[in-house]
């Protein structure tokens, strides 16, 4: 634009300087009006000084005029052709195509700009469309899974109710089998409303002190009955004055889920270590397992919503793939972080949590 300024300014005092000097020029304007229309010198002498000596000002300013419009209407289809480069970019960037958009070479920065957002976009629209699969397969594995235990519950009953001389010890036989699927429909029933609740709840923190090594003794024995059908074990190793400042319930939830995880995939007859420890203003909680490795490329995509790390894996230990999904959330509202290492030896979960209350200003 500076350019196109300058140019004009240059280009104005140019035309006015020939213009000038054309009409310094007034013999040869007479002689040509003389020789091409045949006026008599007296005549040709008058037509110049009433048609062009006094109108010079007025002629001036119409060329001066009529080039300052061809030099901006030159300028706006310049401007303009960009604008076209820009609007073509912009139509590229909602198309279905993997090639990049290419611009000229004035707006570079421009292309890289609309690259980005394309690859973002690109980017954003397939785990969009990865996390609706995993919610449709999720909705079906857990479909088929309420089927099969209603099933075997409406049999059981079937039975029972069409042999009402049943021996009891059969009896009993097919009322704890019956109990138990009941209590498999009820686990499923729960993860649906689980899903719903984690899409639509918002975490609000009701903060307090606490016991840390109290909270996870505790939290181990309301496993017990689970760790014992599978011989497995849970060790704590916590300092009795650990505090934590956090939202209890909440919290709790994040290691139920953490080391309810840690069962389902910890081989038979082996210890899981819980441990806490200090480490300047933050409260590192590990739960280590020995189990089969996670591969490298499923750590990354664990935290996620509807993830299950083996999606054929039986009923007993299947889940909705949102437990360590609500973890990390809980843990970001605390404003904290959680991790996970796997190796062939073993597998670590680590949970790094605030110590103190944050005093903000208001």
């Amino acid at each position: 634009m500076l350019l196109i300024v300058f140019v004009a300014a240059a280009t104005v005092m140019l035309l006015r300087f020939v213009i000038q000097i054309s009409f310094s020029l007034g013999d040869n304007i007479v002689q040509f009006l003389m020789d091409r229309f045949y006026l008599r010198e007296n005549d040709a002498l008058r037509v110049y000084r009433y048609v062009f000596l006094n109108n010079m000002g007025f002629i001036t300013f119409v060329v001066i005029l009529v080039f300052l419009i061809i030099l901006f209407k030159f300028s706006i289809s310049w401007f303009t052709k960009y604008f076209d480069e820009i609007s073509a970019g912009m139509d590229k960037l909602v198309e279905e195509s993997d090639d990049e958009i290419t611009l000229l070479p004035e707006l570079d920065f421009m292309e890289k700009k609309l690259n980005h957002i394309k690859s973002n976009l690109e980017k954003q629209k397939k785990a969009a469309l990865d996390a609706e699969q995993r919610k449709n397969d999720l909705v079906v594995y857990l479909a088929h899974d309420i089927k099969t235990p209603l099933t075997s519950v409406i049999g059981y009953l079937s039975l029972l109710d069409e042999a009402p001389d049943m021996p009891p010890k059969q009896r009993a036989k097919y009322v704890g089998i019956t109990l138990e699927k009941a209590y498999r429909l009820e686990q499923l029933i729960n993860e649906f409303f689980e899903i719903t609740r984690f899409n639509l709840q918002t975490i609000v923190l009701n903060k307090e002190k606490i016991n840390l090594p109290v909270m996870l003794r505790q939290m181990a024995d309301e496993f017990y009955p689970m760790l014992i059908s599978q011989g497995k074990q849970v060790s704590v190793n916590v300092p009795e004055d650990l505090t934590l400042w956090g939202d209890a319930d909440k919290l709790a939830r994040v290691f139920n889920n953490i080391l309810k995880n840690a069962i389902a995939y910890s081989y038979e007859n082996s210890v899981i270590d819980i441990c806490a420890r200090e480490q300047e203003k933050n409260v590192i909680i590990t739960f280590t397992d020995k189990g089969d490795p996670i591969p490298k490329e499923k750590l990354e995509t664990i935290f996620e919503k509807f993830f299950r790390l083996d999606a054929s894996r039986s009923t007993h230990t299947g889940g909705a793939g949102l437990g360590l999904a609500i973890a990390k959330e809980i843990v970001k509202a605390h404003e904290g972080d959680i991790s996970v290492q796997s190796t062939p030896e073993e597998t670590v979960f680590t949970v790094m949590l605030p110590q103190k209350q944050e005093i903000r200003k208001i």
